[in-house]
C-alpha cells in the first residue's frame, strides 16, 4: 500500500474559531523611512487557497515575511490560527510551513535526511519524523532522491524538495512565496494538485504568491492585489473579472513596424483601456463586441494592414492590469534569504 494512504489524520493545534489568518491595518517601514506596507488589511477562512498578487516590489514579500514571523511589523496587528505572530511567534511556528522564494535545503544532507531533520525541528519524535520523511518524499515524487545529496540534485528536483520540507510536518497554514517558480510544466501541475489535496482532503490553509496569474486563476478561492504597499482589491476571481465588464480583442499585424505604429495610436485612444505590446497586440475595450469595427477602422485608415481580429474573455490579467497599470514581471531570486526550514521551526526575526 502506497506511503501516502498509510498517513494518520493531521491534528491541527491552531484556535479552530479565529481565522487562518487575519490581517488589521498592518503597516512596514524599513531604515530610512522607505514604507513597504501602508495600511494593509484582509482575512484568510480556514480551508482555503488564498493569492497575494502585485509587482516586483509591491510587499508581497514583506507581507509573507511578516505572517511567518521573520519580520517584524511597523505598525498594525496579523495572526496566523489564531495566535499574534508579534506575541505568539513560537505557537504561530507550530501551525506553518513554509517556503520562501531561496532554496533552503542542506547540501551535505540526503534528500530524506533534509526531510526528517526539518520534521525533528518541529517536535516529532526520530521514527515519525522519519516516517514523515518518507511520506513526503513520496507525496512530491522524489522517493528516488531520498537517498542523493542535495547538492547533486537538479535546480527543479531541489526547489521541490524545499517545498517537501514545509509540508513533512503536516502544517495547519502553509505558506509558499512563488511556488511554482523554476519548475517545468509537469511538475507545477503536480504540485497544484498537491496543494488541492491538502486543501480538500485536510483542510490546510494555503497562501501564496506567485507571478503566473492563470495559475492564481484556476486555484485560488480568494486573490489579493498590492501595488506599493497597498491593498488595492480583494475578492474571488471570478467576482473580481465580472466587475470589469469589459473584453479583449487580439489584432494580428504581421509588419512589425506596423505593429510599433498600431500600438503608439491606440494607446491615444480615450476609448481603449490599456495595450499589451506582443503579436497579437491584446486591446482592452468597454464590451469586445462592438469594439471590433470602430478598432479595425482606426488602424485602417492609419494604413496598418491588420490579419485577423479575435474577441478573447476577461482573464484575471486584466484585472491586475486595471489596478496595477501593467502585468507582473518575472521576480528575480532572492539571494541569502532565510530558509524555510528555520522559517517555520525557530525563525530569525529582522527589524
Amino acid at each position: 500500500m502506497p506511503i501516502l494512504m498509510q498517513r494518520q489524520p493531521r491534528v491541527s493545534p491552531v484556535n479552530e474559531r479565529a481565522p487562518a489568518i487575519a490581517v488589521t491595518n498592518l503597516t512596514k517601514v524599513y531604515p530610512g523611512g522607505r514604507a513597504a506596507l501602508d495600511g494593509v488589511s484582509f482575512a484568510v477562512d480556514r480551508g482555503q487557497i488564498f493569492g497575494l498578487l502585485g509587482p516586483n516590489g509591491s510587499g508581497k514579500t514583506t507581507t509573507v515575511r511578516i505572517l511567518v514571523t521573520l519580520l517584524s511589523q511597523s505598525g498594525g496587528t496579523a495572526t496566523v490560527g489564531g495566535f499574534d505572530v508579534s506575541r505568539e511567534p513560537e505557537r504561530v511556528r507550530a501551525v506553518i510551513g513554509w517556503a520562501g522564494q531561496s532554496v533552503g535545503i542542506d547540501d551535505d544532507l540526503s534528500g530524506a535526511e533534509n526531510l526528517a531533520l526539518h520534521a525533528m525541528l518541529h517536535g516529532l519524535a526520530h521514527d515519525e519524523a522519519w516516517s514523515r520523511a518518507a511520506e513526503a518524499l513520496d507525496e512530491l515524487s522524489l522517493t528516488h532522491i531520498a537517498q542523493q545529496r542535495a547538492r547533486r540534485l537538479s535546480g527543479g528536483q531541489r526547489r521541490r524538495l524545499d517545498l517537501a520540507t514545509a509540508l513533512v510536518h503536516r502544517p495547519a497554514v502553509l505558506f509558499l512565496d512563488e511556488p511554482t517558480t523554476g519548475l517545468d510544466p509537469q511538475s507545477r501541475t503536480r504540485l497544484w494538485e498537491r496543494l488541492r489535496r491538502l486543501k480538500d482532503e485536510d483542510g490546510v490553509t494555503i497562501f501564496l504568491t506567485t507571478q503566473y496569474l492563470e495559475e492564481a486563476d484556476r486555484a485560488c478561492d480568494e486573490v489579493a492585489i498590492i501595488d506599493a504597499g497597498r491593498l488595492v482589491t480583494v475578492g474571488k476571481p471570478t467576482a473580481l473579472k465580472a466587475e470589469l465588464r469589459q473584453g479583449r480583442l487580439a489584432l494580428a499585424i504581421p509588419d512589425a513596424g506596423e505593429r510599433a505604429r498600431a500600438e503608439r495610436l491606440l494607446r491615444e485612444c480615450a476609448w481603449v483601456g490599456a495595450v499589451e505590446p506582443g503579436n497579437p497586440i491584446v486591446v482592452h475595450v468597454a464590451d469586445a463586441a462592438t469594439g471590433v469595427a470602430p478598432l479595425v477602422r482606426l488602424v485602417d485608415e492609419a494604413g496598418i494592414h491588420v490579419a485577423a481580429v479575435e474577441q478573447r474573455s476577461v482573464s484575471l490579467d486584466d484585472v491586475f492590469v486595471r489596478y496595477t497599470g501593467h502585468l507582473p514581471r518575472t521576480e528575480a531570486p532572492v539571494v541569502g534569504a532565510t530558509s524555510g526550514l528555520f522559517a517555520s521551526a525557530h525563525g530569525r526575526r529582522r527589524r
